[in-house]
């Protein structure tokens, strides 16, 4: 199972390149990955209740405590969390993924008509919808409630880029937003209570808690309302209902498999999949009855009234989904057998006749049904399908839909359980649902397919084969299982079912149970159905006059409470985030000192009996000179010197950490703070050199109050830590096992690389992000990023024909010659050919030693970042291009790919991800060679971070240089259109050289 779900990522990541060559015939290969989990589910399907299968990570039993069959497979992924891949795949779970693969295989087929090869973002859809499939399997066939968790907020952000899809479109992108902060939120509230259960049962496997339900007390009581409220949020549940339509701006391929078989089938799946441990609780109880009633009754009232096809059928579903938790969450093996079915068949009629409503919408260029006219005799096809699965919806016989509906009225029978008992109140709620589903199902067929006599036939163009393909299948689905409901699914229901005892009269599948007391109910269903069908005009008056009160809804309250909460939170920013940098930093250093302090003034914390000072004299000389740096900073009025003395405090850090015996962060430490300097001066040549603001008395006092009780404060915490630890630390073992298992003797570079890979990998990608934020912010211009990338272009292709040239009497460092005299420095430009070539060779031998000596990539990469500042700094943008003429973007995003390539390859050898493999190799000449693939790893680190240094002094040093030059010499003119010009001229670029389509570049 797991295999198919990363089919299904491959090939959403595959999408956007699939459709920029294939057009909208791409959406073909990108339904294999359904198509394949479809077979492998037919496979499946004997084996859930035989029991035998080959997989070396499958499992088939009845589990315990006598759960039902199924097959089982594990993967370790975060243990220490309890969080594995584990796969569960029973009965419920077989036919909720056959639903997601099989109309989500039709769905994509139906896409390559549906959309044009022009379709604006249809890449990114593709692959959102490829995604979308995958992670809805996942979700319905995992074991793990955390990693239900994970599965169901990608369905959440995945729907987010569905139905905001247009994104030109106001009300697309509103309804994308306003379907996300519901979803979100109930999957929030959902996260707590499935911790709260994992708490009470002390796991998180959902098959752990079907076979050992813990007892109901209030934890238990109140993580099961956070359950439900996850489930009521997602499938649409009053009063969270009105998101669904107005998620109907989406294409109409998204609301045939999103809302109808799928995403709103997620909170289905949850009520059903934990209804066996819960469904006897009176919360419980109340709940399902309370919302899912009134979801049925208020969907398929706003049902009657809509003029849009697609929003009679937005409504309907609405309706639908109340029924469903009504009847799967009832708690009994009836029920249970009964909302299976109604499940399935709901996904079979309401996606097809939402590709019926795509269909003609596409056709006709209107879903009005007043506008429409002659459907029926110009698309014949797709009228005899649509014609077929709104009786379905009817529940008409001989379709799925009537036995489904048949199956709910015997669950819920009163004449058995009383009309004043639960079962007869929610049979009350389905008898009248279900009349005005027949009616909005005669009303939908009635409106998309009449003729009009006052209105000529609505021009249309022929379908396509998969317009009509797609819906007809599911149509012909609906037919099928309606007629041999009994062979082909009593198995898979009752499976689901054996979680409850049978009852004295078990339900049975079929479409004939005799002249009974639910077929004089079915019948009445019929009559008063046909009734408000030919009383709609009545039925629409008395609409309109409700509709006239007034009456506070749903919708509108959630748009008062999104502007409230607006409201508060401008207030709020407006009274903490003032703009001003000091006030921010206070309020942060004033919170850092109060928590602590409440903690320990409310706690009796140990303090320590014996203090150790210092180990040395030097350790004091250190200490007392990088404080004395830090104050002296502070009492700065100009800047350039507060800087220097702040780095002084930086060295100084440097050499502390060196006589405490730490090599590695020494030398980082001194790197970075070499590299910070540099970036300081180079931001203040934009700025004064002084200070603008003069701090008042009162000011001034507070500000050295805050200082001296944060100081106090991370001082006392630090002592107070020590003094406190209780348990072994976790650095104990890793000298000993840096080298069996890591393969290096530096424990430093070791955790970074292998033991901490995964923060490592989350480092370097901020640093990348951060380079490209600053570099932003400098150009902003796309004309500016088209020249650094002609700019860089244009200096490796003059460096080849200089080589390719009489190098007779050349120079290095010859750039140097174009800088102004004023800015030239003789000592500069030695020092420079002295250690540029030394500290290049010296970076990378620290690269390459760092698994076993001090070192690594980080510390290898400042190295050559410093070097490449010194040639900068001699020659200024044209030296640093000659020395680097590559991107930034370049160098980070090879960095980074390579960091992921090397944990990748980990899982594909059959380990974990970033795990070490370690080779000793005899290799002619060169002898020995111990090779650890975090070597790899590290040389990933090196690119990053030497590709943020050349962002850096591109976007700081040459940018600001080029705009500072061009301020200077051309008055008020837009120093960046300048600098664009001078680098073309400068190239023997014409203007018009200029590229007409730029692709996008990194700067």
């Amino acid at each position: 199972m797991l295999v198919l779900i990363l089919a299904h990522l491959v090939a959403a990541l595959a999408a956007p390149w699939l459709v920029r060559a294939m057009g909208s015939r791409a959406f073909i290969p990108l339904s294999v990955p359904s198509l394949a989990t479809v077979v492998y589910l037919v496979r499946q399907a004997a084996t859930v209740h035989a029991g035998a299968t080959d997989h070396p990570h499958h499992g088939v039993g009845h589990g315990s405590a006598g759960l039902p069959p199924a097959v089982t497979e594990s993967w370790t992924w975060v243990p220490q969390l309890g969080m594995d891949l584990d796969f569960r795949l029973d009965g419920l779970s077989w036919l909720l993924a056959m639903v997601v693969a099989g109309v989500g295989t039709l769905v994509l087929l139906y896409c390559t008509g549906y959309f044009s090869d022009d379709e604006e973002g249809l890449g990114l859809f593709a692959g959102s919808l490829t995604a979308f499939a995958g992670a809805m399997l996942g979700l319905v066939t995992t074991d793990n409630m955390l990693v239900l968790y994970v599965f169901w907020e990608l369905t959440s952000i995945l729907s987010f880029l569905l139905i905001g899809h247009r994104i030109t479109s106001r009300h697309s992108r509103s309804a994308a937003m306003e379907a996300l902060v519901i979803t979100a939120g109930g999957g929030l509230a959902m996260l707590v209570g499935i911790i709260g259960l994992g708490a009470a049962t002390g796991s998180y496997s959902i098959s752990n808690l079907l076979a050992h339900p813990p007892q109901a007390d209030a934890l238990v009581t109140t993580s099961v309302v956070l359950l439900l409220v996850g489930a009521f949020t997602k499938s649409a549940q009053v009063p969270f209902h009105f998101w669904l339509p107005g998620a109907m701006a989406a294409p109409t391929p998204v609301s045939a498999y999103l809302h109808a078989a799928a995403m709103v089938k997620a909170g289905i799946y949850l009520v059903a999949r934990f209804a066996p441990a819960f469904a006897h609780l009176e919360v419980w109880q109340w709940a399902v009855l309370l919302l899912g009633g009134p979801t049925m009754l208020v969907g398929a009232y706003r049902s009657l009234r809509q003029v849009d096809i697609k929003l009679v059928l937005a409504y309907g579903t609405v309706s639908q989904l109340g029924f469903l938790v009504l009847v799967v969450g009832h708690g009994t093996q009836d029920a249970a057998r009964a909302g299976l079915v109604l499940l399935l068949a709901h996904a079979l009629f309401k996606g097809s006749l939402f590709l019926v409503v795509g269909a003609i919408d596409h056709c006709t260029g209107t879903r009005d049904l007043r506008r429409l006219s002659g459907l029926s005799r110009s698309m014949p096809l797709l009228f005899a399908t649509a014609c077929v699965s709104a009786a379905s919806m009817a529940g008409l016989p001989p379709l799925l839909g009537f036995v489904s509906k048949e199956g709910a009225y015997t669950a819920l029978d009163p004449t058995v359980h009383g009309w004043a008992t639960r079962e007869g109140v929610a049979f009350l709620v389905v008898l009248v649902g279900s009349m005005m589903t027949f009616a909005y199902s005669a009303r939908f067929l009635w409106g998309a397919f009449r003729t009009q006599r006052t209105k000529p036939a609505t021009p249309v163009h022929a379908p396509g084969f998969f317009l009509q393909a797609s819906p007809a299948l599911l149509a012909v689905g609906t037919i099928v299982l309606g007629l041999a409901s009994g062979p082909l699914l009593e198995p898979v229901v009752g499976n689901y079912a054996s979680f409850w005892p049978a009852s004295e009269h078990p339900l049975h599948l079929g479409l004939w149970h005799g002249w009974t007391v639910v077929l004089a109910f079915t019948l009445l269903t019929y009559a008063v159905g046909v009734v408000l069908h030919l009383r709609r005009r009545q039925v629409n008056g008395f609409q309109r006059g409700v509709a006239a009160l007034g009456l506070p809804g749903a919708e509108r309250g959630f748009q008062l409470t999104m502007r409230a909460v607006d409201r508060g939170a401008l207030a709020v920013t407006g009274l903490f985030q003032r703009g001003s940098l000091p006030v921010t930093l206070g309020m942060i250093f004033v919170v850092a000192v109060a928590v602590p302090v409440g903690v320990l003034l409310m706690q009796d914390v140990p303090m320590p009996e014996h203090y150790r000072l210092m180990d040395s004299w030097a350790q004091l000389g250190v200490a007392v000179v990088t404080a004395a740096a830090g104050v002296l900073a502070a009492l700065s009025t100009r800047r350039l010197r507060a800087v220097v003395l702040a780095g002084v405090t930086g060295y100084g850090s440097a050499a502390l950490f060196m006589l405490y015996g730490a090599p590695d962060l020494a030398l980082t430490q001194l790197m970075v703070e070499s590299i910070s300097i540099v970036v300081f001066i180079l931001v203040l040549r934009r700025m004064a050199g002084q200070f603008p603001d003069t701090p008042r008395r009162v000011e001034k006092v507070l500000r050295v109050l805050i200082a001296v009780g944060v100081a106090g404060v991370l001082t006392l915490v630090a002592l107070v830590s020590a003094a406190s630890r209780a348990h072994v630390p976790a650095s104990a073992g890793l000298l000993e096992t840096a080298y069996t298992k890591g393969g290096g003797h530096n424990v430093v570079n070791v955790i970074l690389v292998d033991t901490r890979g995964w923060d490592t990998m989350g480092e370097i990608a901020v640093v990348l992000v951060c380079a490209t934020g600053v570099a932003s912010l400098v150009f902003l211009r796309e004309e500016v990023l088209e020249t650094a990338r002609v700019a860089a272009s244009a200096t490796r292709t003059r460096r080849t024909m200089h080589l390719e040239a009489d190098t007779k009497g050349s120079r290095w460092l010859a750039d140097a010659v174009n800088m102004k005299h004023t800015r030239r420095s003789a000592v500069l430009e030695v020092v420079t050919r002295l250690v540029f070539h030394s500290m290049v060779v010296w970076s990378l031998y620290v690269l390459l030693v760092g698994h076993d000596a001090p070192g690594g990539g980080f510390a290898g990469g400042l190295i050559a970042t410093l070097a490449l500042t010194v040639r900068y700094l001699a020659g200024e943008a044209d030296e640093l291009r000659a020395a680097a003429p590559v991107l930034s973007g370049t160098l980070m995003g090879a960095g980074l790919g390579l960091a992921v390539t090397t944990g990748v390859l980990g899982m594909v050898a059959g380990g974990e991800p970033l795990q070490s493999w370690v080779f000793n190799l005899d290799v002619p000449v060169l002898g020995h060679l111990h090779l650890v693939t975090p070597a790899f790893f590290d040389v990933g680190v090196y690119l990053v971070v030497v590709g943020m240094g050349v962002g850096l002094l591109t976007s700081l040093g040459a940018g600001v240089d080029q705009q500072i030059e061009s301020e200077r010499g051309e008055g008020h003119r837009d120093a960046l259109s300048r600098h664009a010009d001078d680098e073309f001229h400068r190239y023997g670029l014409r203007h018009t050289d200029r590229p007409v389509e730029r692709p996008e570049v990194d700067a």
